[in-house]
């Protein structure tokens, strides 16, 4: 890329907290090129909102990149009409109706087991023992991978997003996430007989029954297991955390001031799951006088764009009574997030208000550590509540 800004990234800093350097880049540098990264970050919200849309520039097929190479070709990394028949072959397992009539009441099933069997023992830590589980028990319901542990279903959703964020180039990083997308293919070739058999709602069973190429099947599954576990894993425990850190937000909630959807969407603003999205540049395009050229990586960065002063008062505190309508913690494009209602579903009506229902006295029992930049949330969260 020519004339753009260099701004040099300490990648261990930044996995630590990326919010000091996004606001450099956002206030001096909205389109800036990271050597450590190989890709111009861009960085306003409104940048984003508008260019994500213009995929005959920023294009989501990447043959060369981390995401396509490592878990095939699924529909995020497709544009067009060739993604827009793969979006409307999972419409089925992802529609909000489906959620509602199928998803919601497994989801609460499955939520109550595990507090059930939590509930007695007093303590626990928020990420490993109830929203890693929830997480990976929902996405085995979606997915149609009913064969597989949420122990599994964490494992192997990790080492893929993992592999997709090795921008480093670390080669057991690499090693590990192909071991885990062989795996997944096992349990896919497992279950696509059971679903030829007996067709439901499942994202596995609708691509068979769309009539969808099998490495689109397989392709598109991964995805939803990269995406579907680990953020609905981290969002589950940061709301947790943001209500018990803060208590005049959690009273806000309490007094009926707010909605837990309220809470939701300013947490996902907040602390941007999805950090990031990666694109390749088309076609020559300049944005901020620099010019972008083709076969150039410029990075989406969605963490960036929720903090923008431009757009939010004060981005940096957590306020659950904010406007968050110009975030776009689920993307802004044709590629908004397909599984954002059921997202929304697992953890803002059902998970984490019976957390707080069920575990009386919830409060945190020590240090919580955040990390990521692609991908952020908490790493650990003790919590303990009372007994009686």
């Amino acid at each position: 890329m020519r004339n753009a800004p260099t701004y040099e990234l300490d990648l261990k800093e930044f996995w630590r907290d990326p919010y000091p350097d996004l606001k450099r880049m956002r206030d001096d540098f909205p389109v800036a090129y990271v050597p450590q990264l190989d890709a111009a970050l861009i960085t306003r919200r409104d940048d984003i909102f508008e260019n994500e849309k213009k995929v005959d520039v920023f294009s989501s097929v990447q043959p060369e990149g981390l995401m396509q190479r490592l878990m095939g070709q699924n529909m995020m990394r497709k544009d067009g009409e060739d993604h827009a028949v793969e979006r409307r072959a999972i419409f089925p397992a992802v529609s909000p109706r489906t959620v509602k009539d199928d998803w919601r009441a497994r989801f609460q099933a499955e939520t109550d087991k595990m507090l059930d069997e939590i509930h007695p023992l007093g303590k626990a830590d928020m990420v490993k023992d109830i929203a890693m589980r929830v997480s990976g028990e929902a996405l085995k319901i979606v997915t149609g991978l009913t064969n597989i542990s949420w122990m599994e279903m964490d494992r192997v959703s990790q080492g893929m997003i993992d592999g997709c964020a090795n921008y480093s180039g670390d080669s057991e990083v690499e090693a590990v996430c192909n071991e885990c997308t062989a795996s997944i293919d096992r349990y896919i070739d497992e279950m696509i007989p059971v679903y030829e058999e007996n067709p439901d709602n499942s994202l596995l069973s609708v691509q068979l029954q769309a009539g969808l190429p099998e490495e689109s099947v397989r392709a598109n599954v991964k995805l939803a297991i990269s995406g579907g576990q680990n953020e609905p894993r981290d969002v589950i425990s940061g709301m947790v955390w943001a209500l018990l850190k803060f208590p005049d937000q959690h009273e806000l909630l309490n007094n009926g001031t707010v909605s837990w959807k309220d809470v939701f969407d300013e947490y996902a603003r907040w602390i941007s799951p999805v950090g990031m999205s990666p694109r390749r540049i088309a076609r020559t395009f300049q944005l901020h006088g620099v010019t972008l050229e083709p076969e150039d990586r410029a990075f989406f960065m969605f963490g960036a764009a929720n903090r923008d002063e431009r757009k939010f008062g004060n981005p940096e505190v957590f306020d659950v009574t904010r406007n968050v309508s110009a975030s776009i913690p689920f993307g802004a494009g044709p590629h908004y997030c397909a599984g954002a209602a059921a997202s929304k579903c697992l953890i803002a009506e059902v998970v984490v208000p019976n957390v707080f229902k069920r575990l009386p006295g919830l409060r945190l029992a020590g240090e919580t550590v955040f990390g990521g930049w692609a991908f952020r949330g908490p790493l650990n969260m003790p919590i303990a509540w009372d007994l009686t």
